[in-house]
């Protein structure tokens, strides 16, 4: 192989010919390189935009307060992540629901059934909060109708107040701050359990595994572990992370949250990105991010039914 020099002079050096086409492509030729020579230094391996080779989806989502956030966090990820063609389809919230509630909604006030129908949605969002949940079947069956391919994601979350029997009880206070990471894990094991059970279950009956979970909830665990063991940045107490004794997440465990869907729905993973703007002013957010992304992959990973492995 030449170098670009050599090339250069070997195709400018004057070649013994009288004929008029060759002094044309000698004239031709040098005119090209030259060009080519010009715009040569403008060019950077910095200047070329790097695009992921993962394909965006179009996601719709249904669910309740511990869920309807999620669509601005991915798609903020999914723009760090460079993924093109990222498509939020839209949001159905309904406080406090199950996901029944979003199939029963009205004609006139429902949005996710149209949506489905359309067999543009890629990727269904669901986020119940006991099971069984019959929505999740006839939601994900009506999709599936207009689009074979589509997939669904159930939100395996945080237990409100900390505790099953408090759902009914509704205290006022609870002390989050003394909880052990055992007493944690006992609390939720029997709603994770009700969960892999019914999301099995489902993709058994539907002949091929259209469901997965994400397990922001045992995320959300293992963050609390660390913050017991004193090592996530700049938060001291479990209380912090939430915003009221209901357990509405605070920027911490909505971020964990957003990493948790981008791993499932994409199956990538999420540790490296940059810092999600809603966390840029939390103290030592490069290092919070990163403890986040790690949290999310891991608990991802480890879960049997989140479709991703390491």
């Amino acid at each position: 192989m030449w170098a670009p020099a050599q090339l250069f002079q070997a195709m400018t050096t004057p070649r013994i010919s009288n004929s008029p086409s060759s002094t044309f492509f000698h004239h031709l030729a040098a005119l090209v390189m030259a060009c080519l020579f010009i715009a040569l230094p403008a060019m950077h391996a910095d200047d070329v935009p790097k695009k992921s080779a993962v394909a965006g989806l179009r996601i719709f989502s249904a669910g309740h307060s511990f869920h309807v956030w999620m669509q601005g966090g991915l798609t903020e990820i999914a723009r760090n992540a460079k993924i093109a063609g990222h498509e939020p389809l839209g949001v159905q919230g309904i406080g406090g629901s199950q996901v029944i509630q979003h199939w029963n909604l009205p004609d006139e006030k429902n949005t996710v059934k149209p949506a489905l129908m359309t067999g543009k949605v890629q990727v269904l969002t669901l986020s119940p909060i006991y099971l069984p949940d019959e929505g999740i079947e006839k939601l994900t069956k009506l999709g599936l109708e207009h689009n074979p391919d589509m997939r669904v994601t159930v939100q395996e979350f945080w237990l409100p107040y900390d505790d099953v029997a408090s759902w009914k009880t509704r205290p006022k206070e609870i002390d989050r701050d003394s909880k052990t990471i055992e007493e944690l894990r006992k609390a939720h094991a029997e709603y994770f359990q009700s969960m892999d059970e019914h999301v099995a279950a489902l993709n058994k009956q539907f002949g091929k595994t259209v469901i997965s979970v994400v397990p922001v909830g045992q995320a959300v665990l293992a963050l609390r572990e660390k913050l017991i063991k004193g090592e996530v940045p700049g938060v001291k107490k479990q209380s912090e992370l939430f915003t009221d004794v209901l357990g509405h997440p605070g920027a911490h465990i909505k971020a964990l949250a957003d990493y948790c869907h981008f791993a499932v729905i994409y199956r990538t993973n999420p540790v490296g990105l940059p810092v999600l703007s809603f966390l840029a002013k939390q103290p030592e957010a490069e290092k919070l991010n990163r403890l986040l992304q790690e949290l999310a992959w891991d608990a991802v990973t480890s879960h049997p039914l989140s479709g991703v492995k390491k």
